[in-house]
């Protein structure tokens, strides 16, 4: 599961907009902004949420769940350890998109 919260500051660490975000994970922006504007656990279609996810652990986004390891503990995301390449997969994934018929916004 992913909060409201741990989404924004998914977004906010990589440096996208939820429009960038969109195109990434195959969703449409009104469903990122439906997403991110949740109260708590962010509700959608099973699908939705794996593509989702997928999309910000291939970016190099580490989700971490309620008591699972972390320094401060509670939920929250993190960049992984090898994620120094996290720019050029991002940017190699809005380029294609926007190659496939996409336009990608930066």
């Amino acid at each position: 599961m992913i909060t409201a919260a741990q989404l924004r500051a998914a977004r906010v660490l990589l440096g996208i907009d939820q429009r960038q975000l969109a195109e990434l994970s195959g969703l449409s922006a009104p469903t990122i902004q439906r997403m991110e504007a949740s109260e708590s656990m962010v509700r959608g279609n099973v699908d939705s949420l794996v593509k989702l996810i997928t999309a910000l652990e291939g970016a190099g986004i580490e989700l971490i769940d309620e008591g699972a390891v972390s320094n401060a503990g509670g939920r929250g995301v993190r960049l992984k350890v090898n994620s120094g390449s996290s720019r050029t997969y991002l940017d190699h994934q809005i380029e294609t998109k926007a190659s496939s018929g996409t336009r990608a916004r930066r």
